[in-house]
């Protein structure tokens, strides 16, 4: 009997000693936090080291208008709150989700002597990484920064990025797919004007083909409630000028012109008609139906960083650089509804009615927007946060739709798999008002897609 106690003491003890050599280290990057302010409290039981030079440079950055200074004053609130009710963050504080936060400074003179980089604010983070682990293996450098976290390899340092707001850009949701099936149930979809499936792994408003061997053929959009297909919505006529040219398109429309589906995702290269689908839809629901008070078209700038004040003039003269695809999109519709000669007439009339307003990303931060047909264009130069920013301002009744390709991005710290376009598809998938198309056949003229295919 007291063997058996020996033995079940020696277990807890082995059990106890693995799970703290297996407890990480991390030592956090700027741009972690910039990125995602709740990271702290997202990692769950590991040490996390916070070098003096990342406060620092949260500091320096705290006083930006945009979603970086937004995001740095947080954390710093965050961390002076930790301190102020729990004692010295030099030492270590124990936080809830069983992380224990530190900051460090000391940096010791030895391995600086040994350090092979260039000992500036950057590499002042690597070097305290490189220190903590000559003591401690467990130890790991997290940043979103590539060539930060090859520079800590170089040095043996495990490296990792920060995963957390993150989804596989190559196993996306599409937002539709082929099914085939017999010749007799398409008919009965047509006769019927809806067909009862098993749905088992399809998503809420989710579009399907359904294509026989007898080359017979429907399009469809699943209904959760009923648990079957249903035809798309009947285009009385074309949408200012123009009409779907594929089966994507279609599906695209019937999403954009629902008014139940409060959230768009329309994803895909350049040529596709993202843009301008998310913009003949938005003048056919506010111009025509009435059912939105007015359209608002935003882009992120992101080359300025993130601000429009370099360039001289008012503000719609700063933006009118940034937001001329939506005015070529614009004048393109409105040439194609009223003819050539009067064009310019109606874009004219558009401009001046006050029924499209455009707005830089960094200004929608703060407001109320009800009753307003919302296009976020180029929405995969924004991070998660600031997509949750942007799609929590909309109001009672207004719709939201955003449109990019994830495989160009401008923002330094963002790829396909963590960007806000691609965070959003894969976070609201399973939503009843959400729905989503991922356009693939460039249809923006036949040299447009030679070039998406060939370069």
């Amino acid at each position: 009997m007291e063997r058996k106690l020996d033995l079940n003491l020696n277990s807890q003890k082995t059990a106890i000693s693995k799970q703290t050599v297996s407890r990480k280290t991390y030592v956090v990057d700027t741009n972690v936090l910039l990125h995602d302010p709740d990271a702290i409290k997202k990692i769950k039981d590991s040490d996390l080291i916070i070098p003096l030079s990342v406060l620092e440079e949260l500091d320096n950055m705290k006083r930006q208008t945009d979603e970086r200074g937004k995001n740095a004053r947080n954390v710093i609130r965050f961390i002076d709150a930790l301190k102020n009710k729990q004692g010295d963050i030099h030492c270590g504080i124990k936080l809830e989700n069983g992380n224990l936060i530190k900051i460090h400074s000391e940096i010791k003179t030895l391995e600086k002597k040994n350090f092979p980089f260039l000992l500036d604010k950057a590499n002042q983070k690597l070097l305290m990484a490189y220190q903590l682990f000559s003591e401690n293996p467990n130890v790991v450098f997290l940043s979103k920064d590539l060539i930060m976290r090859v520079k800590a390899e170089a040095l043996g340092i495990p490296a990792e990025d920060y995963e957390n707001l993150k989804f596989s850009y190559d196993n996306l949701y599409k937002g539709y797919r082929k099914i085939e099936i017999a010749k007799q149930e398409i008919d009965l979809f047509f006769k019927d004007g809806s067909l009862s499936i098993e749905a088992k792994d399809f998503k809420p408003n989710e579009y399907c083909l359904l294509f026989s061997p007898e080359r017979s053929s429907a399009v469809c959009k699943f209904n959760p409630d009923k648990k079957c297909l249903e035809p798309l919505m009947k285009l009385s006529r074309d949408i200012w000028g123009i009409l779907p040219l594929n089966l994507e398109q279609k599906c695209a429309l019937d999403l954009l012109l629902r008014d139940d589906i409060k959230l768009v995702t329309l994803v895909g290269p350049a040529g596709t008609g993202k843009t301008l689908l998310a913009l003949a839809a938005g003048l056919r629901k506010v111009l025509d139906e009435s059912v939105y008070s007015r359209i608002l078209v935003s882009r992120p700038i992101v080359p300025l960083g993130k601000d429009i004040g370099y360039l001289p003039g008012t503000k719609e003269e700063k933006l009118y650089h940034w937001m001329q695809p939506i005015y070529d999109n614009l004048e393109f519709l409105c040439a194609s509804s009223s003819g050539e000669g009067n064009g310019k007439d109606a874009q004219t009339w558009i401009m001046e009615s006050k029924k499209i307003e455009m707005e830089a990303v960094t200004y929608i931060r703060g407001r109320s927007l009800p009753k307003m047909y919302m296009i976020i264009d180029e929405a995969q130069n924004l991070t998660p946060h600031e997509v949750k920013t942007i799609i929590s301002r909309a109001g009672q009744g207004t719709k939201v739709v955003l449109t990019g390709d994830p495989t160009q991005i401008d923002n330094p710290y963002l790829d396909k798999d963590s960007n806000a376009l691609t965070f959003t598809v894969g976070k609201f998938s399973d939503q009843r008002i959400y729905g989503h198309i991922f356009l693939e056949r460039t249809e923006r003229s036949e040299l447009a897609a030679l070039a998406a295919e060939v370069l």
